[in-house]
């Protein structure tokens, strides 16, 4: 197999152009690809807004979304390094608020919840797995009811409010997408005594050199930002320009709330392609937990189909229909090779607004492809991701 620095990266320029023209086409995207030395390609193409017209650039900022995540599992997973984090405990010694967490086991006949104990205790590893039981109520019908008949806050607030919620099962039970990693930043929190924003800067940002990549935009990143589009039913865009996460947050939302650029977020993926080592050799994570971490942890449980329960925020989702997916810290692994040419083992995950990306370390190389539209699981998004990283595979084999 060839190298990322070898192949003809004509075709995945072509790919980028005719996703933002056409029937389906995406208002603007940036897609990069990185081995383990550096970036070997990074191109936009559209506009950052259909509204301004403004061009889309390779640094402009984007809300990454749940992209977020691996983020904060990767400062969870320093805090175990140093033995601060005991992936075992009641997460509720680190996260006192999780300590009156009840389970949804229903309603009743006026619509009320019927709320009890839980069985066991909910734990970081629950957590980091998506096993402790929380949901959103985008992709699940019961968290929607909560939503809409009890004024449950949506995430999107970053509240806590939005995450002080029932759990649908007991802990250890089920997989369930979720809220779990908001918490686990919680337990990140109260570990280091210090805000996840502050503790991904000391500990991730500056150690790998991601310099546009916050909770809280600077001048510069708001500048440069995309904003977010609404697919309509017509299949036409919609630019909603002033959809902005929080940026004075109650709570810095390890989930979901960060914005970033296709740049930074390589710099990200080359930690994990290269055993935890940032490009200037400092080991931000040692090889042997990274070793573990990329690995499948839930035993007999998989990763299942995302229902778009509220048809604005998301379509019916699910990587590789009709192929097992688990889950590991903290990623989505694919236990057989991909339809596009991706290995079994490798990660990946998506965000919200049509971000999506995949670390293939048998291989030694990563991806990331960047927009910004609702519904997630948008059909021209999607179909323009897969392409690209199947025509990865393709110019390397």
């Amino acid at each position: 197999m060839s190298t990322v620095s070898d192949i003809d990266t004509t075709n995945l320029s072509r790919i980028l152009i005719d996703r933002v023209e056409g029937e389906d086409r995406v208002p603007g995207v940036v897609a990069g690809l990185t081995d383990r030395s550096g970036v070997r390609f990074l191109e936009a193409a559209g506009k950052r807004s259909l509204g301004t017209g403004v061009d889309m650039t390779t640094d402009s900022v984007f809300a990454i979304f749940s992209t977020t995540k691996a983020i904060t599992g990767t400062t969870a997973l320093q805090l175990v390094e140093s033995g601060d984090l005991d992936l075992d405990a009641p997460a509720k010694e680190y996260a006192p608020a999780l300590a009156g967490t009840q389970v949804l086991d229903g309603f009743d006949s006026d619509g009320k919840p019927v709320l009890r104990a839980p069985k066991r205790e909910i734990t970081t590893r629950h957590l980091l797995l998506h096993t402790a039981g929380f949901g959103y109520d985008f992709f699940n019908e019961n968290y929607n009811r909560l939503a809409t008949e009890h004024g449950q806050p949506s995430v999107i607030t970053s509240s806590r409010a939005s995450i002080e919620t029932p759990t649908l099962f007991d802990p250890g039970e089920q997989w369930e997408y979720g809220s779990n990693i908001d918490w686990a930043g919680q337990v990140v929190e109260g570990i280091t005594g210090k805000r996840l924003g502050e503790v991904m800067q000391e500990r991730v940002f500056t150690p790998l050199g991601m310099v546009d990549t916050a909770f809280v935009m600077t001048d510069s990143m708001a500048e440069r930002r995309a904003s977010i589009h609404q697919r309509e039913a017509d299949g036409s865009l919609t630019p909603v320009d002033d959809l902005i996460l929080p940026q004075d947050p109650e709570v810095h939302m390890g989930g979901h709330a960060l914005y970033s650029t296709v740049q930074d977020y390589l710099t990200f993926q080359r930690l994990w392609l290269n055993d935890g080592r940032s490009d200037s050799g400092e080991q931000v994570l040692r090889p042997e937990t990274v070793a573990w971490a990329v690995k499948n942890d839930l035993g007999d449980l998989t990763v299942k189909m995302l229902p778009g329960v509220i048809p604005s925020l998301s379509n019916d989702a699910e990587f590789f229909p009709g192929q097992s997916k688990s889950w590991s810290y903290t990623f989505m692994v694919n236990d057989q090779q991909a339809p596009t040419g991706r290995p079994a083992g490798s990660i990946g995950w998506a965000g919200l607004t049509n971000l999506y990306y995949w670390i293939d370390r048998q291989n030694g190389i990563a991806g990331y492809w960047a927009t910004q539209i609702l519904p997630f699981a948008d059909a021209g998004s999607f179909t323009g991701y897969m392409d690209f990283e199947t025509a990865t595979y393709n110019a390397l084999s």
